[in-house]
């Protein structure tokens, strides 16, 4: 199992970024996947997640109306567009999946930056 980031990168306040993450090595469309973040000397938290399906999406609150979570199960690529970027957006963003082998296990990404700073 692979699950790889991009497109974190330095914003404006108010500007948007698209984050993706590239799954590998498991039936991305039969499982659900988050998208989490952690920023200096802070707790990971969940930022949004999506069914396996897309059918049906969460958003912590700080974000619902900024941040939109998809994902194109043909592609196997999970994203998060986020909009109206705010400096307490800054944080490493990780992609995570629970996937189903022999038994549950948890899988991160590398995570990747983005840093909102006028």
């Amino acid at each position: 199992v692979q699950l790889a980031e991009s497109g974190g990168g330095l914003a404006q306040p108010g500007g948007s970024l698209r984050l993706s993450c590239a799954a590998s090595g498991f039936t991305f469309s039969n499982y659900p996947m988050r998208w989490y973040r952690q920023a200096p000397g802070k707790e990971r938290e969940l930022v949004a997640t999506i069914t396996s399906t897309g059918g049906s999406t969460y958003h912590r609150d700080s974000v619902k109306g900024r941040f939109a979570i998809s994902r194109d199960n043909a592609k196997n690529t999970v994203y998060l567009q986020m909009n109206s970027l705010r400096f307490e957006d800054t944080a490493v963003y990780f992609c995570y999946a629970r996937i189903f082998t022999s038994s549950w296990y948890d899988y991160w990404g590398q995570g990747t930056q983005v840093t909102v700073s006028s």
